[in-house]
């Protein structure tokens, strides 16, 4: 098509040239003379219709296989634009649900962390509670320790005391009322008599 245009551009310079030719030679003649202005018609009738012929006969190929790009890249921009608004809509579409997904997450968010936070002070609740249970368990453990080491203070105390008041209550001659009365429990208790001799 390129090549078609190329020589019918190079076919009209050459009309022009040649058509210019005997106009500069007639200008210098007399230019004003019947014979003048009928050369000129003439040419200039040439000139047109080789023009018109090439119009006529180049032209609509031409405009058509223009008309055909102009029409098929309209086409390609209507496709393109039609694309582009169906993408448009697609990303609009996912920013719409982005937004309802970003919503979402923070109100799951939300919940999860009022459930932690309600998690996290029952479990410290529990704790508390579980210390607080050890610590009375080792409250009255401490106490019954205590209670126990002091009946057994207060016991040793009691021997302590018996023990001093007997020494300093116990005479010899007490000591020996003792001593027989529990020998005579010994022998009434293994049925036997006492022995003679053994009363002091």
């Amino acid at each position: 098509m390129k090549l078609q245009l190329t020589w019918s551009a190079s076919v009209c310079a050459s009309l022009f040239f040649v058509a210019a030719v005997p106009a500069s030679a007639a200008e210098n003649e007399a230019i004003s003379t019947p014979l003048g202005w009928t050369f000129r018609w003439i040419h200039f009738a040439i000139v047109f219709g080789f023009i018109l012929f090439l119009l006529l006969k180049k032209a609509p190929p031409f405009f058509l296989g223009q008309a055909n790009k102009i029409s098929t890249a309209m086409a390609d921009s209507g496709r393109a634009l039609a694309e582009g608004q169906r993408r448009k809509k697609e990303a609009s579409d996912r920013m719409a649900g982005l937004d309802r997904e970003v919503a979402a997450m923070r109100d799951t968010a939300r919940r999860d962390s009022v459930a932690e936070t309600e998690r996290i002070r029952s479990g410290a609740r529990d704790e508390v509670a579980k210390i607080d249970r050890a610590a009375q368990g080792e409250i009255a453990a401490a106490a019954r320790a205590a209670r126990s080491e002091l009946k057994a203070l207060a016991a040793r105390l009691a021997v302590t005391r018996a023990h001093q008041q007997l020494e300093s209550q116990m005479t010899p001659a007490s000591e020996g009322q003792i001593f027989h009365a529990f020998v005579e429990q010994l022998t009434r208790s293994a049925g036997r008599s006492p022995a003679p001799g053994s009363q002091n």
